[in-house]
């Protein structure tokens, strides 16, 4: 059996309100977290990445997944239901929101999850990444391309426009579901989180300050402080969340 220990972190940054979510649920076999960051404007960005992850917890705690293959026609399911609940000439009308899913089944130590937009989950053991999700964006796909490196992806102009997210037509959404390639290990980090963390925080930062950190706790703390340093002279810096999940044995 593995334990698992959860922190979470949330920041309005530069920004009215916040327009992040994320929550998580467990029962004795499974952990699921699910973190969004919405869109639409005058508080419709707020109510779809509450409603994405209400919807993906519940569906996930009724039915649990064993593939990221079915987490990601969960996630598919969430999106049929953030389309029912817009409402024409009100702030739901526009509404949408990136998600990423995380599960981790803490008796067989596997890991699956999915996603869509470029809110990312990052799995790193031994204090380095191992994987990382790939952004349904534009910066993405040019970086997969080669016309950009990852470091030039963080600052590019348009690195917030996305390919896909929750509020598409089920024919436009792009939903990716992944496995882990082997189980996940005593000592293993992931984190949930989204563009406003990572675009100023690279490989480089994460790992930096995983090392220097006891406890999930200290990690976010040393997290938010280098998003502060590096949006000191930024007004209007977008929220940032993260949600982080540390392992050990039992």
């Amino acid at each position: 059996m593995l334990a698992l220990e959860v922190a979470l972190l949330s920041d309005r940054g530069g920004r009215d309100y916040n327009e992040d979510a994320c929550g998580h649920w467990h029962s004795e076999r499974h952990l699921c977290c699910v973190l969004a960051d919405g869109a639409g404007g005058h508080g419709g960005g707020d109510i779809a990445s509450r409603l994405a992850v209400q919807e993906m917890v519940s569906r996930f705690s009724s039915q649990p997944t064993g593939d990221g293959d079915a987490l990601a026609q969960a996630l598919r399911q969430t999106n049929d239901a953030l389309l029912g609940q817009r409402v024409p000439g009100t702030p739901r009308q526009d509404m949408h929101s990136t998600a990423v899913c995380l599960v981790i089944d803490f008796v067989d130590h596997s890991a699956h999850w999915a996603h869509a937009g470029d809110s990312r989950l990052y799995w790193l053991r031994g204090g380095r990444v191992l994987q990382r999700t790939r952004d349904h964006s534009l910066v993405q796909a040019l970086v997969d391309a080669g016309v950009l490196t990852e470091a030039q992806m963080q600052a590019h102009p348009k690195r917030s426009e996305l390919r896909s997210a929750l509020g598409l037509a089920p024919d436009q959404l792009v939903v990716t579901g992944g496995d882990g390639a082997g189980p996940v290990q005593a000592g293993d980090v992931f984190m949930l989180c989204t563009d406003g963390l990572w675009e100023y925080l690279g490989d480089e930062v994460l790992e930096r300050t995983l090392a220097g950190a006891g406890t999930p706790r200290a990690w976010l703390d040393a997290l938010a402080a280098e998003v502060a340093a590096a949006t000191h002279d930024k007004a209007s810096h977008d929220n940032y969340t993260a949600l982080v999940v540390w392992t050990r044995d039992a």
